[in-house]
């Protein structure tokens, strides 16, 4: 008779102790580690290109931009994780269990750029973790296939709206942050037709 296998379940001080050690990033629910792999040279093209527009356009504003770099704690469900894009805006508040101080809360916009391997995640599980963020107004879910980013942003009743997006011509408005963004600028230099 064999046994099912244990899964081994992780700490909240674990998880920061070994991600301060690690050579790759990791996401963490629920006593899990879950390594986050690679994405390709286009999902990094468009990530970039959203960060350095909106870093553009939001300077000399309290809305910062960040890279995938920066670490998020979902407070309601402890998912930790790596968005895309995020946008905080005012003072950023740390979580309290990080002891290296490099992971934060309350963010105004999240971006997540879609690969094959998260697609689902993304617009499932992970969009759910982020629509009870608080301070959350806007979740864009972007293709790197074409042309095509979803907008999900919260209705003053707190309840969330979707709104597509498609076609190098359509500006997306991001109200909450007192910007738009061009799916043009988004897409500048990507070839739909090539992998690199």
């Amino acid at each position: 008779m064999s046994h099912p296998l244990q899964v081994r379940r992780y700490t909240t001080d674990e998880y920061y102790r070994l991600e301060a050690q690690a050579d790759h990033r990791s996401e963490y629910y629920d006593g899990e580690i879950f390594a986050m792999s690679g994405g390709s040279a286009r999902h990094s093209r468009i990530g970039g290109n959203i960060f350095r527009h909106l870093g553009n356009k939001l300077e000399g504003t309290p809305c910062v931009p960040f890279g995938s770099d920066l670490k998020l704690r979902v407070k309601p469900t402890g998912l930790r994780t790596y968005p895309d894009v995020s946008v905080y805006c005012g003072k950023r508040e740390l979580d309290p269990d990080d002891p290296a101080r490099q992971t934060y809360t309350n963010p105004t916009v999240l971006v997540e750029v879609l690969s094959s391997s998260t697609e689902q995640y993304d617009r499932g599980t992970k969009s759910v973790h982020y629509r009870r963020i608080e301070t959350l107004k806007i979740i864009l879910i972007v293709s790197q296939d074409e042309a095509r980013v979803d907008a999900h942003v919260r209705q003053p009743d707190g309840s969330w709206s979707l709104r597509e997006y498609e076609g190098l011509d359509q500006v997306l408005p991001l109200d909450a942050i007192g910007g738009e963004l061009p799916l043009a600028a988004i897409y500048q230099g990507v070839d739909f037709t090539s992998d690199q």
